[in-house]
């Protein structure tokens, strides 16, 4: 399907999108350098008991959860530049067709249109659950 935006339109989301990569790098350098200061090491040898080992641990789950939430907003605006260069950006990656401006204002990085993102919730709901 040809894209619906206009080429303005589609340069002021690439310019969010650069913007928002460039903002996420920072992040994670930032969310890295706070890991590396507060090593574990150091949170464990203040521990005196069981209760503040789980703090501890809690801490430095925390600190890798964040790094990973920006990594994969990170991967997620990368994939919609390449789509962008390869003149998809704006196109529903299940049924081909628009992904209309207002959804793409609200979150840019969106792969579906508003229908298929809905069924696909509805198959997908609660994400992966880990198995044993």
């Amino acid at each position: 399907m040809t894209m619906t935006l206009s080429h303005e339109a589609l340069e002021q989301f690439r310019q969010i999108l650069k913007e928002r990569e460039q903002s996420l790098r920072e992040e994670i350098r930032q969310a890295l350098l706070k890991a590396d200061s507060e090593h574990y090491a150091d949170l464990a040898g203040q521990v005196h008991d069981t209760e503040e080992a789980s703090v501890a641990d809690m801490l430095v789950d925390l600190n890798l959860a964040t790094i990973d939430k920006y990594v994969e907003e990170l991967r997620q605006v990368e994939r919609v530049l390449g789509r962008m260069q390869e003149g998809e950006y704006g196109v529903c990656i299940d049924c081909g067709g628009p992904i209309g401006e207002a959804r793409l204002r609200a979150n840019p990085v969106a792969l579906r249109c508003v229908r298929c993102q809905e069924a696909w919730e509805k198959t997908h709901a609660g994400g992966e659950t880990p198995a044993l």
